[in-house]
């Protein structure tokens, strides 16, 4: 199975592609949110010539994280699966962050921002090899996060929200993520699309936890 992978869904771009599990390239961006110029010469790099056409399907962080990046990010891919007849694998953006650590034994704590001091967040189980989902994704108030957390032994948080649940947390079990190992990446994508089923493009869609900030304060004028 030959699977292109893509995510613009926060302040990284990456994409990586992949032949039955072995990377045949893989390239991350972290040069803020400027993925409507980045993103789709980033996927012809990661291409390498070849045509799309050959491709199996495409996986692509779905949600959540940011709204304009994840619309960026499945916008890209619908496009180019129109295009060529390519069915569609949508991926939990969370889920990707914790096929980061498959080499580890550890409860994952995937968190991005999503202002206000709440996280978009879910937890993971990570063991020989397998990850397994403890909760489903969810939008979570650092307090709610903190008392959870506090059950577990060992906690890797990564996530680009994991600095600032470090800053804010007095939990002794949690340790941060280093390196590009913090951010959902093709890599992490590609792994987290094993097994599911992929959709045709017209299906789809971007998947966010809640409103966003222009909707709420529209809502809060009405």
């Amino acid at each position: 199975m030959l699977l292109l992978s893509v995510d613009s869904s926060a302040k990284t771009a990456s994409a990586a592609l992949t032949q039955d599990g072995k990377v045949l390239s893989y390239k991350l961006i972290n040069k803020g949110l400027t993925h409507s110029e980045t993103l789709l010469p980033l996927v012809e790099e990661i291409m390498q010539g070849r045509g799309y056409n050959e491709l199996s399907a495409i996986a692509i962080t779905a949600g959540p994280g940011s709204f304009t990046g994840v619309r960026i990010g499945v916008a890209t891919v619908k496009g180019i699966a129109f295009a060529h007849n390519i069915k569609c694998i949508p991926v939990s953006t969370l889920e990707a962050i914790a096929c980061n650590f498959t080499d580890e034994n550890a409860v994952i704590c995937a968190v991005m921002d999503a202002r206000r001091m709440q996280f978009y967040n879910a937890v993971f189980k990570t063991e020989n090899g397998r990850v397994t989902r403890l909760c489903e994704d969810r939008a979570i108030a650092l307090a709610d996060l903190d008392a959870e957390l506090s059950a577990y032994g060992r906690v890797i948080v990564a996530g680009d929200g994991a600095e600032l649940f470090m800053q804010n947390t007095a939990l002794k079990n949690c340790v941060m993520a280093q390196g590009d190992s913090q951010y959902q990446n093709g890599v992490g994508i590609s792994r987290a699309a094993e097994n599911k089923k992929a959709i045709p493009a017209a299906e789809l869609m971007p998947v966010y936890l809640r409103q966003s900030q222009a909707e709420r304060e529209l809502k809060l004028k009405k």
